[in-house]
């Protein structure tokens, strides 16, 4: 399938970067960009440069991150804090007392 990186075509797929990726070492994930190829997390970056062979600078995590959903494989972003949805009132005092919060429904006692 032919993806633009950096303003470049290339002729990618899936079995080429299957290949390409073959014995290439997961560098530990600086950004929130993942590429999920086989069993291993790759950051985007580290995708990019490996099957492209430019400098990582040359080119954005979403480039490399649209390409790679097109091929078919899983990209994922990692979650920020700030996006857990944050325990209610309710569910924070029954933690407090260490007791499983229990839902009532109308007129149950």
């Amino acid at each position: 399938m032919r993806c633009v990186i950096a303003r470049f075509p290339f002729d990618l797929t899936k079995s080429g970067v299957l290949e390409s990726m073959k014995g290439v070492k997961p560098e530990p994930a600086t950004d929130d960009h993942l590429v999920i190829i086989g069993r291993r997390h790759y950051p985007a970056k580290q995708v990019g440069q490996v099957l492209t062979h430019q400098d990582r600078r040359d080119f954005s995590a979403v480039e490399v991150l649209r390409a790679m959903t097109r091929l078919g494989f899983t990209c994922r972003t990692r979650p920020t804090a700030g996006s857990v949805p944050m325990a209610g009132a309710y569910q924070r005092a029954s933690a407090a007392l260490g007791t499983q919060p229990t839902r009532l429904n109308y007129g149950q006692v």
